[in-house]
């Protein structure tokens, strides 16, 4: 079997946030094809638990934890250099001799990297077939942050979003071959070369969300990793300006806003009408318990996989077109789609009081994501992508 260095920025366990969801299916899927070996480098504590997990996908696992001290000095020093300050943070180049060794003494076939945070790590690893995962065109993430910042952090991010923007063209040529997670994301990254990015999209695991019949003890429902820019965003959207055009035609509609990390201006928002839950660890229990799914994502790149999840799950999501768009689901017969916040509480108006149009967008937004996102199908992809023998390792770029 052939060998695989797979090497994230965040341990793919618990699957609490994007990029450790689609890499740990990636991983279970890819194992089927590779011995894997894995690297992580992390700010965070992994336990014996987590890594108990990945062991039934991976040779071995070998975690880098950075400290909150040398995080800090990775900041300062990016300061003096054009890299962004996501590949920086995620850089010590003690760890870098490290990686050096274990690809030294693992001998891989192939190289997957995920995100271009790790990318300094394999990138001058010449001789061996090597694959990126851009994942989400994260400069143009960043520049939609901009216009909704504090004056503080508008420059930060403008910085940021210039260099990740030369960060993600420079870096292409170090790998042999690339993926992003939507054709969206494939079009807004700024490479001239963009339509040689192989298009891998997330999956859902069907048999997993599958709906079970429970009191429906909430009417809205909306997930996801709350300390992230987007759903902070696409929260505050929801409670501040449609949740009280909802409450003067329907006043007793609630909310819950679930998922990991919720920041203090999130937990703010609790009232008699909201319930900020913070980390389940079931988040069928939170999909089960409501009425309606709303998305409102305003800014944020990337394929949501809390759609995926709801539609699987069989709730009537309601979003907007910006996210639709890596999600291509068909308006107004498998989702709902939103732009101001009248249009969105005249769509969960419309849901709440129509049992059959409720009926009719679930059952065919579940229909829809079964047949179009599966994990086992788009992992297979990936394994073509990796395994084209069309491309060569690549040599020392200038």
């Amino acid at each position: 079997m052939k060998k695989l260095l797979v090497i994230t920025s965040r341990f793919p366990f618990p699957l609490d946030k994007g990029d450790k969801l689609r890499a740990y299916h990636q991983i279970k899927q890819l194992s089927n094809y590779y011995q894997i070996q894995l690297v992580c480098l992390t700010d965070q504590d992994v336990n014996h638990k987590q890594k108990e997990e990945l062991s039934k996908y991976c040779h071995t696992i070998t975690v880098f934890k950075l400290t909150k001290l040398q995080l800090l000095l990775n900041l300062f020093r990016a300061l003096f250099t054009k890299k962004p300050i996501q590949v920086a943070y995620f850089y010590q180049k003690k760890y870098h001799k490290k990686i050096k060794q274990i690809i030294d003494s693992f001998n891989p076939d192939h190289i997957y990297c995920q995100l271009v945070r790790c990318a300094e790590y394999v990138k001058d690893s010449y001789g061996i077939n090597k694959t990126i995962d851009y994942m989400d065109t994260l400069s143009k993430g960043v520049e939609r942050r901009i216009p909704s910042a504090s004056k503080i952090v508008r420059p930060i991010l403008r910085i940021e979003a210039n260099r990740l923007k030369r960060y993600e063209n420079v870096i292409y040529d170090y790998f042999d071959h690339h993926t992003i997670i939507s054709e969206q994301d494939q079009e807004l990254v700024f490479l001239e070369n963009r339509e040689n990015i192989a298009i891998i999209p997330n999956g859902i695991d069907i048999n997993y969300f599958e709906p079970q019949k429970k009191e429906k003890k909430y009417n809205l429902l909306f997930n996801g990793n709350m300390q992230y820019e987007p759903n902070v965003n696409s929260a505050l959207f929801i409670v501040k300006e449609i949740l009280p055009l909802v409450h003067k035609r329907e006043p007793n509609v609630n909310l819950l806003i679930s998922g990991t990390s919720p920041t203090k201006e999130i937990k703010q928002l609790a009232s008699d009408k909201v319930e900020v839950s913070g980390w389940l660890s079931d988040i069928r229990d939170a999909y089960n318990s409501a009425e309606i799914f709303i998305a409102p994502m305003q800014i944020g790149t990337g394929l949501q996989n809390k759609l995926l999840e709801a539609m699987a799950m069989e709730l009537p999501c309601i979003t907007s077109k910006l996210a639709n768009n890596a999600l291509q689901a068909t308006p107004n017969e498998s989702i709902l789609i939103g732009q101001t916040p009248q249009d969105y509480a005249d769509l969960i108006i419309e849901l709440l009081n129509n049992d059959k149009l409720a009926s009719d967008i679930a059952l065919s937004g579940k229909k829809y994501v079964q047949s179009t996102f599966s994990w086992e199908e788009s992992s297979k992809r990936l394994y073509q992508v990796m395994e084209d023998h069309d491309a060569h390792p690549q040599k020392a770029v200038n």
